[in-house]
């Protein structure tokens, strides 16, 4: 029987990268997914591309009324929810975030609105329809490696780093506290993945070459989506019904290996 048989997942950022991947895969294990995205275009062909047991929703995953709207419209469509997987987010740069003395008061705020106040829109909008159901459930944060271990070479964004720090201590609270009422919480903390939030460094030849020693694994390659689609079919899957309040490193190796820099380098 496919993992996620007979469930309905919502994918908030799920019509490209990390999330389009995802909802592919939970697709393949027989889940109905409907999948938000701000572009109309992007969510028509994500649904394309996901079948006839798919569904959409274009919004903002910033704005506090997008989440619910879409877990509305997969318990019409599908008749409940049973997983929520947060991917939504993005790099703050181009609004002033960066090292702590350089982050401006708009790279501040919309680097954690964009990170941390919609995976808090999400999450409340999921914990709730769970508990109005009842049965439990499954919700899903993805985080990054930034959150709690550094690169400050290449990848000094402070406003990101404590977005993705505090999105760790929201989801390990939040499982303490459901976990009595069967609503598991973990975090997926990826390293550099190929997306277009990580566009900047892909097109850096020094950034990549300190990947090859700070992301070791598989020759010490960029990590691609589809590294972390197992893990996200098993934590919204049945299989992982004795899983919760974890942070899961899908990281090539960054967590525990050094990266070499070259002689010079620009923070």
């Amino acid at each position: 029987m496919p993992a996620l048989d007979r469930k309905t997942i919502v994918i908030m950022g799920g019509t490209s990268g990390l999330g389009l991947s995802a909802a592919r895969a939970c697709a393949l294990e027989g889940a109905k997914v409907v999948v938000v995205g701000r572009s109309e275009q992007k969510v028509e062909s994500a649904i394309k591309a996901l079948g006839s047991q798919a569904a959409g929703l274009a919004g903002d995953a910033a704005e506090p009324a997008t989440a619910p709207s879409a877990i509305e419209l997969a318990v019409r469509l599908f008749g409940r929810l049973d997983g929520f997987y947060h991917v939504a987010g993005g790099s703050g740069r181009r609004f002033g975030d960066g090292p702590l003395d350089e982050i401006s008061d708009e790279g501040w705020n919309k680097t954690l609105r964009l990170n941390l106040d919609s995976m808090f829109f999400s999450n409340r909008a999921a914990v709730r329809q769970l508990l109005k159901q009842g049965g439990g459930g499954s919700i899903v944060n993805c985080g990054s490696v930034l959150g709690y271990s550094p690169s400050p070479a290449y990848f000094a964004t402070h406003a990101y780093a404590a977005a993705k720090a505090a999105a760790m201590g929201l989801t390990k609270s939040s499982a303490a506290y459901y976990a009595p009422r069967d609503i598991r919480f973990n975090l997926l903390a990826p390293g550099l993945v190929a997306t277009p939030m990580s566009q900047r460094a892909q097109e850096r030849p020094e950034i990549l070459e300190f990947i090859r020693t700070k992301q070791p694994l598989s020759q010490g390659r960029i990590g691609v989506p589809e590294d972390l689609d197992a893990a996200v079919v098993w934590l919204l899957s049945d299989a992982s019904k004795f899983v919760t309040g974890q942070v899961i490193g899908i990281d090539g190796g960054w967590e525990v290996s050094e990266g070499q820099l070259a002689d010079s380098h620009e923070a």
